[in-house]
């Protein structure tokens, strides 16, 4: 019998350890939940059903919110302060002003089909910003004079280079290599870094009253440099980061969100998100459910 109660008394201490009353989170946190298919295919609803899915397509589900209240914001919701121009205190002024969007992207991505995704909205003007690198631009250029093919990753270089192929993606920078030649032939040209930096700051510090929101795809120069800009404003409201980089070597391309509010470059009180995918999936979805779901009909 004295065994049988010291068993029990384990049990009990155990059981108290291991088991704890659960908090009632009704009302307070998104159910987990998929797509139900016996519903058929609706894909709005499919991609509406990321939020509560779970894992990096719950944070895919949050970003489509957040570029949503990024597109829905206007003037018209903020108080009028003291300072406002007589402008900024018309109520119809006051619905027209929209948030500014940053655009950023790594110049692989040009080489992709999201190409098209990025050709859609700076063809209609659902961008303000928008900021690449180097490669990114002449890739652009690139697919203007003739398309380009899928391959393989695994294909061996020195077979490529025998065939006169170019592994698009690696050749950023080529525009460079055109000026170094440049500057034999007809010396003078000078690229103005400083004048540039200023015209890109000055679109982040002269965005007031508007509100400013980042969507940038991969790292890098696009990452940092949009980031940076609007640090110059005490931080952007809205941000999505879409790349498969991860925080822990110190690199800004891994980089949170939340370390880009630790620089004043994202206001604290900012609507954030980053998603782990690569953006070649994440971003033509994204765009579905929010940009392009606004726009009329083109015919």
């Amino acid at each position: 019998m004295g065994e049988a109660k010291e068993d029990d008394m384990v049990i009990a201490s155990v059981h108290s350890t291991v088991f704890k009353e659960s908090e009632n989170l009704d009302g307070k946190c998104l159910q987990i939940e998929g797509y139900d298919f016996n519903r058929g295919v609706n894909y709005p609803q499919l991609l509406k059903s990321m939020l509560t899915t779970g894992f990096q397509a719950s944070n895919l589900g949050d970003a489509i919110q957040v570029v949503n209240q990024m597109l829905d914001w206007r003037l018209a919701e903020e108080p009028i302060t003291e300072d406002c121009t007589d402008d900024e205190r018309d109520l119809e002024y006051r619905k027209s002003v929209t948030c500014k969007v940053f655009l950023g992207f790594t110049s692989n991505l040009v080489s992709s089909g999201v190409r098209d995704t990025i050709r859609y909205l700076v063809q209609h003007h659902m961008v303000d910003v928008v900021v690449t690198t180097t490669g990114g631009i002449e890739e652009d250029l690139i697919k203007c004079l003739a398309p380009t093919y899928k391959g393989d990753f695994s294909l061996p270089g020195a077979y490529l280079r025998s065939k006169g192929l170019n592994r698009i993606g690696l050749t950023d920078g080529s525009l460079g290599d055109m000026l170094y030649f440049h500057s034999f032939r007809s010396p003078g040209l000078i690229v103005d870094i400083v004048q540039d930096i200023r015209a890109m700051n000055g679109e982040a510090v002269h965005a007031s009253p508007r509100k400013t929101g980042m969507i940038i795809l991969g790292g890098g120069l696009p990452k940092h440099h949009i980031c940076n800009a609007n640090m110059m404003r005490n931080g952007a409201d809205y941000a999505v980061f879409i790349n498969t980089a991860q925080e822990f070597d110190g690199s800004d391309s891994g980089a949170r969100p939340d370390e880009a509010v630790s620089w004043g470059k994202i206001r604290s009180s900012a609507k954030t998100v980053k998603v782990h995918c690569d953006a070649t999936i994440a971003f033509p979805l994204l765009v579905a459910e929010t940009f392009a779901s606004r726009a009329k009909p083109y015919h």
